[in-house]
């Protein structure tokens, strides 16, 4: 058993109070991050044993272990929640930019590709946690390990860099999403009120409406930000947990209400392109590495497990109902709203008060869920920034940086106020690097000195190169389409749906 003193990462630790593997996923409370798990471990007696870098602290390596660990259907339950959020509800439009032919079957690609890689993270992570005698790596740990114990030099000696990596990708999607969340509300809320005067109880009506003078979008996303500023100023995690299970089950509603109305009176899909202009590809692209970057949550799942050897049998039969969801919503939601679909399923919803409540509802749940996903960024920006100030002032920084990080999401939100672009951005941008570029560099960096076969190296590398490659033309393009004249949003929407 490794001590301390022979541990040879021990000189690349991290000194942050807080881990960095959090799920970019919308639903699922940050409940894993060391933080939390230190908790934990010290309510059952274990308060030796592990740092809150994930590391082995000269003790037994279980010793984190003994926390009594969740079901086979809590960890399925986790999973389907940390997929499901506003990505989800931006695939049709993700289809329509690809092809009603190449889009469900690049849908399931990705997807096929992104659990994948889920899956060599968990491998490695096992690996690196085995040869150096540590309880549980997050995602940082497994690249700084990984590198460390390299036969490179060079690698060796950057490792830490690669925990860096990591931890800004993080940031950077975590924030993402957080302006993503801003853009939604402002969206839904916005077509809800203009619409009030003219909504009726029958969702069935072809009676074109009239609506309300148009309030700019940007309003409505400073109208949230006190609120939201408000809403993280809740630093404990059970808090949060208890409003977490408020969003799932409202965000699930809407779901099931959603789906009841795009599987009745589907159209001819005749008219609909097979196969769309490849400039807009990229955007599908990106938007389903949004909606499938979930790679974060997977090992502090996995460690939570009481029977981690069943994990990965879970994860993949998770991720299939994912896949399958994902791809029976996109197809049905650009089947049965053509053409005038838009960046959120919600904005094609009927003018009907059953409608508009799921709008509001779903709302509700991306509300809550800005704090499960502000959380990660704060708790590793804040604790670097308290510690340079006396004690007194703690508090004061820690609710500052809070309310400058809030007021910096709602920013980039104001500069880029289109949903369907916005996704498009992060998904490119951030998201690529954490779900399809980094781990299978990770698993060739860890296993090819000790044998690895040609078919997975080049497998390896093809990987990658499709997300770098994704990353790049996905983020030119989205980049392009925001410098382009902006349309104002049509609301064919609210009369489309009924027309056969």
């Amino acid at each position: 058993m490794a001590t301390p003193n022979k541990d040879p990462t021990g000189n690349l630790e991290l000194k942050t109070k807080a881990t960095v593997t959090f799920s970019s996923n919308p639903v699922s409370p940050p409940d894993s991050t060391w933080k939390f798990h230190n908790k934990e471990c010290n309510n059952t007696g274990s308060k030796e044993g592990s740092t809150p870098e994930g590391g082995s602290s000269g003790s037994d390596p279980s010793s984190c272990q003994k926390v009594e660990g969740i079901t086979w259907f809590q960890t399925l339950i986790h999973l389907l929640k940390g997929n499901t959020g506003t990505g989800l509800l931006g695939l049709p439009l993700a289809v329509k930019n690809a092809g009603l032919l190449i889009g469900p079957l690049s849908l399931l690609l990705i997807g096929v590709v992104a659990v994948h890689c889920m899956g060599i993270l968990v491998k490695c992570a096992h690996h690196l946690c085995h040869k150096l005698q540590k309880p549980f790596l997050d995602y940082g740990d497994a690249v700084m390990y990984g590198l460390q114990t390299s036969p490179s030099s060079w690698l060796q000696n950057h490792a830490l860099w690669g925990r860096h990596v990591v931890v800004f990708f993080l940031i950077l999607t975590q924030l993402g999403f957080c302006s993503v969340y801003f853009v939604f509300l402002a969206d839904n809320l916005k077509q809800v009120i203009e619409a009030v005067n003219t909504t009726t109880t029958n969702c069935y009506s072809n009676e074109t409406v009239t609506l309300t003078p148009s309030i700019d979008s940007r309003l409505y996303m400073l109208s949230f930000l006190p609120f939201l500023v408000l809403l993280v100023f809740i630093r404990n995690l059970r808090i949060l947990s208890v409003f977490s299970m408020l969003a799932n089950i409202s965000m699930f509603v809407s779901l099931v209400v959603i789906y009841q109305h795009i599987v009745q009176s589907v159209p001819d899909p005749k008219n609909l392109p097979l196969v769309a202009e490849w400039k807009t590809y990229p955007l599908f692209f990106g938007t389903t590495l949004f909606a499938f970057e979930s790679i974060g949550v997977v090992l502090p799942i996995e460690n939570k497990m009481k029977k981690k050897d069943h994990f990965l049998v879970i994860l993949y039969g998770g991720m299939t109902m994912i896949i399958l969801l994902y791809i029976s919503l996109a197809c049905l939601g650009y089947l049965k709203f053509g053409a005038a679909i838009q960046a959120s399923i919600t904005l094609n919803l009927p003018n009907c008060w059953l409608f508009h409540s799921v709008k509001l509802l779903y709302s509700f749940g991306i509300f809550i869920t800005y704090a499960l996903q502000f959380y990660v960024p704060a708790e590793i920006i804040i604790p670097s920034a308290v510690s340079r100030v006396p004690k007194k002032w703690n508090l004061v920084v820690d609710l500052s940086v809070r309310t400058g990080l809030v007021c910096v999401t709602c920013a980039l939100a104001i500069l880029i106020p289109r949903l369907d672009l916005v996704l498009a951005l992060v998904g490119s941008m951030s998201s690529s690097a954490l779900a399809m570029i980094i781990p299978p560099l990770l698993e060739i960096v860890i296993y090819y000195s000790e044998g690895m076969s040609p078919i997975t190296i080049v497998t390896d590398i093809l990987i990658s190169f499709l997300g770098f490659s994704g990353s790049v033309v996905g983020t030119y393009q989205a980049l392009y389409e925001l410098a382009q004249p902006s349309v104002s949003p049509t609301f064919s929407n609210l009369t489309s749906a009924f027309v056969q």
